[in-house]
């Protein structure tokens, strides 16, 4: 690092230069969030030093603490506040003050924490510097390829390939090795000439989705418990759902890995977990192993860099001790990683006289939302193993504790002043795709279908949907972000529709109006969303993340949805599987409802379910017919015309 530390704080996070500089070890990470950012900016703040001075470091095994993943909209509520903590300590024990390092008041002051400074990741992505894990390059590095089966069932049963090339097998795991990226696209292709594979169908009916889901067998999850016997009053029923969903990064999962000498290993990903891969990979290939995280494509949850990690792994064991690089392809990113699971809801409710719930019952449909390296028990979880010779198969995905915010459930849970609520779960035990956590897990859906309901409620009574929410809406910081996001939007003029949450139940408050045009296809003119994320660490940062977050949930709700016939998926590439195009990204305003001194919560999910019932019910005002299944594309809106 150029100088010799002065200090270095007991648990490695903290370390000070001779100079003054401050290095500070993060336990989570850049995911093109600018977490960072803000998490530099609140450790300035508690140093009582210049922004400036801050140096963050990518976070790794080897050093800086273990924090888990970085996901659910956590890394500031969680991480912020060890840092805070940590760094307070070190701006005693090492006397910056005293070494006139540290400037009386700052830290008091909350200099940092509250202002838009310049994201610390931009300046080479803009500039277009290597930054990536696609732009690294180890000294003696190979390039590897893997050969995917045609299916999930797929099974390797002979492979004969030409001479020349340099072929790893293991089972019916099988790759390629050469000196540039160009040789190992062609050992490639000549690879998957050589290949026979045993193979026949498993997947579900694509178009029936409903019957699949709600077949079995279950897991039962009692998520609310009604007191007493339901009240009486008018009936009303519906059913929503969504399908299977991709990640879709733009840019495919990349890793590097190199076994070093006395068979450790050491592998460079952009994983969201740098210690759970650390210990899936160290359980599956019996070794010693170091994890350093380098950034890669935003990944909106379980993508499959923890998958082509092992991939790296298991290639460079016979590199000869040379480093060797790995990409996916596209079709590989598109039909191998996991999927966010497909959802049926089911939501019935009885009102009274003047069209108000009096009971709310609650029934959805799911694969389980979480099958991260470690999960289930501890198995591994990474595609890999389960196409070894001696494989470790993944059993279906789980879903996170209640305390971590639910999978499938999460946000089954209204957050009105509903008099009696029965809610629950279904998880799938049994299934052929490999589902995990994509951004929100199923608070999308459950929002998207709690919302488009209320709007169906409120049309029933002949009400205003707005008024209709905040006649059973007491919590003033909720009501206070549907009040600013209707005014903020015009509230009042036609075709406009409303969506709400707060995340988890817990974390920020969301509501979105959105605004729509439908001819020839769907199309979402104008967003507008008002969030409370409690103290707000950097106002820039947090209305980039809603912005994300609503042109993707726009995408979602709009385009996006895994194809495949009874045998392989089949949506591989952008034609099969369309995302929203930058001409069609709607506008997005984003007012921020300010609560200082409060704890701050995440806001990177916060904006999916709330645009989507948004668009939903403005598609709804605007056609005067109800789409139900998601996406809401140019087939489904004439299917429910007709």
């Amino acid at each position: 690092m150029g100088q010799e530390m002065v200090f270095v704080s007991d648990d490695g996070v903290v370390s000070v230069r001779g100079d003054g500089v401050i290095f500070v070890r993060a336990g989570k990470v850049e995911l093109g969030q600018g977490v960072l950012t803000a998490l530099a900016q609140i450790a300035a703040d508690a140093l009582g030093v210049e922004l400036s001075r801050v140096r963050m470091l990518a976070a790794s095994t080897g050093a800086g603490p273990d924090q888990g993943v970085t996901a659910g909209s956590m890394s500031v509520a969680v991480a912020g506040a060890a840092l805070r903590e940590a760094c307070g300590r070190v701006r005693a024990e090492a006397g910056l003050a005293e070494a006139g390092l540290a400037e009386t008041g700052l830290a008091e002051a909350g200099r940092f924490v509250g202002m838009s400074v310049p994201r610390l990741d931009l300046p080479d992505k803009v500039a277009g510097r290597p930054r990536f894990i696609h732009d690294l390059r180890l000294p003696g590095q190979l390039h590897g390829r893997v050969l995917r089966p045609p299916s999930p069932a797929a099974r390797l049963t002979r492979l004969t390939p030409a001479p020349g090339l340099h072929v790893v097998r293991d089972g019916s795991f099988a790759g390629v090795l050469a000196e540039t990226e160009a040789e190992a696209d062609r050992a490639l292709a000549a690879l998957a000439r050589a290949a026979e594979w045993d193979d026949h169908d498993t997947l579900p009916d694509e178009h029936d989705l409903h019957t699949f889901l709600r077949r079995g067998p279950h897991e039962t999850i009692t998520v609310r418990t009604p007191d007493g016997p339901a009240p009486e009053g008018e009936p009303h029923a519906a059913t929503y759902s969504r399908p299977f969903i991709a990640h879709a990064s733009i840019a495919p999962s990349c890793a590097a890995a190199r076994w070093n000498p006395g068979g450790t290993l050491e592998v460079w990903s952009h994983t969201q977990g740098v210690h759970p891969l650390r210990r899936a990979l160290a359980q599956l290939l019996e070794a010693e192993v170091e994890v350093h995280h380098v950034e890669g494509a935003g990944c909106y949850g379980h993508n499959a860099a923890d998958d082509v990690a092992l991939d790296a792994a298991l290639l460079a064991r016979e590199a000869g001790g040379r480093p060797v690089h790995v990409r996916w392809s596209r079709r590989d990113e598109l039909t191998w990683a996991p999927f966010g699971s497909a959802m049926s809801v089911d939501v019935a409710a009885t009102v009274d006289e003047a069209g108000l719930v009096r009971s709310w019952r609650y029934d959805v449909w799911s694969q389980g939302h979480l099958s991260r390296p470690g999960y289930a028990g501890g198995v591994p979880g990474l595609l890999a193993g389960a196409h070894l010779e001696r494989p470790w198969a993944y059993p279906p995905a789980v879903d996170p504790s209640p305390q971590s915010g639910s999978g499938m459930a999460r946000n089954a849970v209204p957050g009105y002043d509903f008099p009696w609520l029965e809610i629950t779960g279904h998880r799938v035990l049994e299934t052929p795709i490999r589902s995990s956590a994509l951004r929100s897990l199923g608070a999308f859906t459950n929002v998207f279908a709690i919302e488009s309901f209320m709007d169906e409620l409120a049309l029933a009574a002949g009400m205003d949907p707005l008024a209709y929410r905040l006649a059973h809406l007491s919590d003033p910081r909720a009501r206070a972000v549907v009040e600013r996001a209707a005014d903020a939007a015009g509230w009042g003029a036609p075709g406009l529709g409303l969506g709400f949450a707060r995340y988890k139940g817990v974390g920020a408050y969301c509501a979105a109006v959105a605004e729509v045009a439908a001819e020839q296809d769907v199309r979402v003119r104008r967003l507008t969303i008002a969030v409370d994320v409690g103290q707000v660490v950097n106002p820039d940062g947090v209305r980039n993340q809603i912005e994300g977050g609503a042109t993707q949930a726009t995408s979602w709700t709009l385009k996006e949805r895994v194809r495949f016939d009874r045998r392989a998926i089949t949506s591989g590439d952008w034609e099969s599987y369309p995302i929203l195009r930058f001409s069609e990204a709607p506008e997005v305003a984003v007012e921020l409802v300010e609560h200082p001194g409060t704890p701050s919560v995440g806001a990177g999910e916060a904006a999916q379910g709330p645009v989507a019932a948004a668009i939903a019910n403005a598609l709804a005002a605007t056609l005067g017919v109800r789409v139900r299944d998601l996406p809401l594309d140019r087939e489904a809106v004439l299917n429910a015309i007709r």
